[in-house]
């Protein structure tokens, strides 16, 4: 049996009281007390999260823009500047996703960061789609990640970092700030406004504790759950993977389909779907009375058909339960799901259901 890998920030965590769990082969923080009380501090205050098991890679060659344009669903053409960024799914050739991404421009070409549970999939998948392209990839595990979230996020980390202040301050959404080693994203996965910071390893712990000392509260991955679900974010393996395509999974507006020369993996599965008509799509569900809704309930549209909770949970913000679903394309605002043999009447929702701190669906 394989011991659990550790992040550079694993005695800071157990400083500050974490319980630590299993997650995607990693030892990670769960919560430092109450995960309720992590949530409400992110929605109202800033916390981070130590997202260190997540891999970034560095890629560099001269085939690297034509490598990426193949290889993702989004158009790395797109990128205009230094440091700014892209959401895509990395697709299989029958137009489903091995994995989400983040890619950024870089001055020596682009960095990709890619989730913890699937990194040596995406790693095999990537190398294997290298023929015929000049390109480099480069995984580095020389750094640490921390993603600090909230609506005072930026101002405590401008109070650590003074020198860079103005220019964190100016940097828009999706857009990256490299500064010798370090690099400041503005980016995030929380609803909330922050950053996600690249930090060498060694450096990490001291930055953890400058960050706490000017009241940034560490959270755990309990919080950080609910904050996405919240935020209606995909989770992979849970609201998407390799049997589901993005126009199933709410990941429609990923897809660059302009230069339609452009034939990046899974396009023509991805056109023949659209032609045939997408027959499930993903939308929100809303239970306002008592239950939860969970990850694999049967989710049942009168006259149209049955679909799956690919995500659910209580939401702290709300007071009530939510979930992500991906339901017959004919759904209409509202279902039924299968709570232990009793449908209950749900409501269907445009997600997200929560954007800075506030309730945003009708």
């Amino acid at each position: 049996m394989t011991a659990p890998k550790r992040t550079p920030l694993f005695d800071a965590h157990i400083a500050a009281g974490a319980k630590m769990v299993d997650f995607a082969g990693w030892e990670m923080p769960i919560h430092y007390g109450s995960q309720l009380k992590e949530h409400e501090i992110v929605r109202s205050d800033a916390g981070m999260f130590d997202v260190s098991h997540m891999t970034v890679i560095d890629i560099t060659g001269s085939g690297a823009k034509a490598w990426l344009q193949k290889l993702i669903a989004n158009d790395v053409a797109k990128l205009g500047f230094e440091g700014k960024a892209l959401y895509s799914g990395m697709l299989t050739p029958e137009g489903t996703v091995v994995d989400d991404l983040i890619v950024y421009l870089t001055s020596y070409g682009y960095r990709m960061v890619v989730n913890a549970g699937t990194t040596e999939k995406d790693l095999a998948w990537m190398e294997s789609q290298k023929a015929g392209f000049d390109v480099t990839l480069q995984v580095r595990r020389d750094l640490a990640m921390l993603a600090v979230q909230g609506p005072q996020a930026i101002d405590k980390v401008c109070a650590v970092k003074p020198e860079l202040a103005e220019a964190i301050r100016a940097l828009k959404v999706f857009q990256g700030l490299p500064q010798d080693q370090w690099f400041y994203a503005r980016t995030g996965y929380t609803g909330e406004d922050g950053l996600e910071i690249m930090v060498p390893a060694d450096q990490t712990i001291a930055f953890f504790n400058q960050l706490q000392a000017v009241g940034v509260a560490p959270i755990g991955l309990g919080a950080r759950d609910t904050l996405r679900l919240e935020a209606g974010m995909n989770l992979y393996g849970h609201d998407m993977d390799e049997t589901v395509s993005p126009l199933e999974a709410g990941m429609g507006w990923t897809i660059a389909w302009e230069q339609a020369d452009r034939k990046f993996n899974g396009r023509e599965a991805l056109e023949a779907q659209k032609a045939a008509g997408v027959k499930m799509k993903q939308v929100g569900l809303v239970l306002e009375g008592r239950g939860v809704l969970r990850e694999g309930l049967k989710v049942v549209v009168e006259g149209v058909g049955e679909g799956v909770i690919t995500s659910g949970t209580f939401s702290p913000t709300l007071k009530h339960s939510i979930a992500i679903a991906r339901v017959p394309a004919a759904t209409g605002a509202t279902a039924q799901v299968d709570l232990r043999g009793t449908l209950t009447d749900v409501r269907v929702v445009k997600m997200p259901f929560v954007r800075n701190g506030k309730k945003v669906f009708e």
